[in-house]
């Protein structure tokens, strides 16, 4: 599960006039260098929107976790291991999704990477919501033809999207998969994007392998959550999906 989306940042650049100096005295109206921009403060997110932005954000995640599952059109490539080993052992989703959290969670101990209670509930949570939302929507549609599957499976995607910006733009701690990734790239030296490939790629191999799902909808997952969570963040992610208060 990775997450890698940036804030806006808001600035403008002034052009050089003939106005008086005393016309610039202020630094706010002071003009600056061409080619740059002022830096703006972060803005800072009251708790309580942190913390209920948060726990929907997760809610969220897991609902369109298990959208894209009852849609039988993909799912994302860390849940297509998830799925498979679901099939091999017949435990309940939920438990295997904490069950592989926390086997990530180990991972981060050779790559130095600190948890946040982001972190912890990330794992809790999305653990805890993804069953009932499988038995809710089975219920719903138990076996959905394929508009209402696909659009399912599209609905999961953006909702995985807005879900993501809510739950990285609250800043109180990664989910285990995005620290993979972060303390992969701090080991390696390479760049996101390849980081998150290797990971992703071969987490989808190993659940196909085990009988996970792989369908058009994970490779649409794959390309489109991003824009999604860059639109969601304008909103949910006031100072950015990175960095500190």
């Amino acid at each position: 599960m990775e997450n890698k989306a940036i804030g806006p940042h808001h600035g403008c650049m002034t052009a050089t006039t003939s106005r008086p100096a005393e016309h610039a005295s202020h630094p706010a109206d002071a003009p600056h260098p061409q080619g740059s921009a002022p830096a703006s403060a972060p803005v800072l997110m009251h708790p309580a929107r942190r913390t209920v932005q948060l726990l929907l954000g997760l809610v969220g995640y897991g609902v369109s976790m298990a959208m894209m599952l009852q849609s039988g059109q993909g799912v994302m490539p860390w849940a297509v291991l998830d799925q498979g080993i679901v099939d091999r052992t017949g435990l309940a989703y939920g438990w295997v999704v904490l069950g592989i959290g926390l086997v990530v969670m180990l991972a981060w101990i050779p790559l130095r990477q600190k948890p946040g209670i982001g972190t912890v509930a990330n794992i809790i949570v999305i653990s805890l919501v993804v069953d009932p939302a499988l038995w809710a929507l089975g219920r719903l549609a138990p076996d959905p033809a394929l508009p209402a599957a696909v659009a399912l499976a599209l609905g999961g995607i953006v909702l995985n999207g807005v879900s993501t910006a809510a739950y990285v733009g609250a800043r109180l701690g990664p989910g285990p998969r995005d620290g993979l990734m972060t303390g992969m790239v701090q080991l390696t030296g390479w760049p996101v994007w390849r980081v998150k490939t290797v990971i992703e790629v071969t987490v989808v191999v190993l659940g196909i392998v085990l009988g996970g799902t792989f369908g058009w909808a994970t490779v649409v997952f794959a390309f489109g959550v991003g824009p999604v969570v860059q639109v969601a963040a304008r909103w949910l992610a006031p100072s950015g999906l990175a960095g500190r208060h």
